[in-house]
């Protein structure tokens, strides 16, 4: 990771606009899905073990950023995400797990080892035994980061609502895989 960069717990209510601007640009969106996932961020983080952490440069601008929360079944994600899971057999997975609901570092920042200490940071602080996360179903950067970590597909072609995209959802047990390990 880079000296300029220093990850840290993030007040992500108070600055749910600049995390949104490094959204937007890692993840290519639009205002209308901005404003969207803005109220979805807000009502995220009224969930009990909430929590978030940034990744700020010295001068206080936010170049990445993660937020998760343990499991909750009758949470909307773990609805839809349920029936994939079951049709493994690995529906327990939402039980006893941390999800990692978003991780997103700005395009320029990429590649430094910033999103590995985002998401090995706020897992080594979960009280639960396994984290799972969804993430676009294709082979990308954050995948291979995911699988480096542990993270072994659980299901794939999984479709949410209004997502143009299918997603894997991936989980891997606590600790997370370090370099080397």
């Amino acid at each position: 990771m880079t000296d300029d960069v220093v990850i840290g717990p993030l007040d992500l209510t108070a600055r749910v606009d600049d995390a949104l601007r490094v959204q937007a640009l890692a993840f290519g969106l639009s205002d209308d899905e901005i404003a969207v996932r803005r109220q979805i961020v807000l009502r995220h983080l009224t969930h009990p073990g909430a929590r978030a952490l940034g990744a700020t440069t010295r001068d206080g601008r936010l170049v990445g950023f993660v937020y998760g929360m343990p499991n909750d079944r009758a949470h909307w994600w773990s609805t839809v995400v349920e029936p994939y899971l079951r049709g493994w057999g690995l529906e327990g997975w939402l039980d006893e797990s941390f999800v990692i609901t978003e991780l997103h570092v700005r395009p320029g920042y990429q590649n430094r080892g910033i999103g590995r200490s985002l998401i090995t940071t706020i897992t080594d602080a979960a009280a639960e035994p396994r984290s799972i996360l969804s993430a676009i179903d294709t082979e990308s950067p954050a995948r291979a980061l995911y699988r480096s970590l542990g993270y072994a597909d659980l299901a794939r072609g999984v479709l949410f609502p209004s997502a143009p995209k299918p997603y894997a959802v991936m989980g891997a047990p606590l600790p997370l895989r370090r370099p080397g390990a």
